[in-house]
């Protein structure tokens, strides 16, 4: 029997890029409604080339056959804030990725959620890594983190998004309950809402664990 783990930060009013306000109320027009407004970046999301102006593929032309697939987990627990995840921090699993899978890195991250550790001190993907990836033609990168590299630092954060979209690579940030995972591998799906023209957006991702 299968076992589903969402792998979803909930979108709250307070977190950056999320107003939600009430559009209708039950007691006054029969109904609840909400409106919601959403930064294409906010919690768990999918990046889009476009986003760092790598070709022209925006959000709605990442196929979902690109967003469901095989993935190994990583576990970095632990990692110090601010730190480089290199291509030896992978260990076996290095050995075992095949073109085609994915990989989610797990550091717990999430748990800062809220806090500035959040943004302004996540560990975050080397360049050395991000080339591995592209070289080993994985389809996506999953982390907790909400960036793959500094945000404050526009040089990294273009790089690093510049090398794996050029190989194809599907990166999904701002993941969470990575570390209910008990499998080395799972079935990885995350589907992004389908904007039109858009530089990303937020999605809904979750990981299988099958039976052995």
């Amino acid at each position: 029997m299968s076992r589903f783990i969402d792998l979803t930060l909930p979108l709250k009013p307070g977190m950056r890029g999320v107003i939600l306000e009430p559009a209708e109320v039950l007691e006054k027009d029969g109904w609840n409604a909400t409106t919601i407004r959403l930064y294409s970046h906010a919690g768990t999301h999918i990046d889009a080339p476009s986003h760092f102006g790598v070709g022209d593929e925006t959000i709605d032309k990442i196929t979902v056959n690109r967003c469901v697939g095989p993935a190994w987990i990583v576990n970095l627990s632990g990692m110090a804030p601010g730190s480089l995840i290199e291509v030896e921090h992978l260990g076996a699993v290095a050995g075992k990725v095949r073109r085609g899978d994915s990989l989610l890195i797990k550091t717990g991250w999430s748990a800062y959620l809220g806090r500035s550790e959040y943004r302004e001190a996540l560990p975050r993907v080397s360049q050395a890594l991000a080339r591995w990836c592209a070289k080993t033609k994985i389809a996506m990168l999953g982390l907790e983190q909400p960036a793959v590299a500094d945000v404050n630092n526009i040089e990294e954060l273009t790089t690093i998004h510049k090398i794996l979209f050029e190989a194809g690579v599907v990166i999904v940030e701002g993941l969470t309950n990575l570390d209910l995972i008990t499998k080395e591998k799972v079935t990885f799906i995350a589907l992004p809402l389908k904007v039109a023209g858009g530089d990303g957006a937020p999605a809904r991702a979750i990981a299988i664990e099958d039976d052995d």
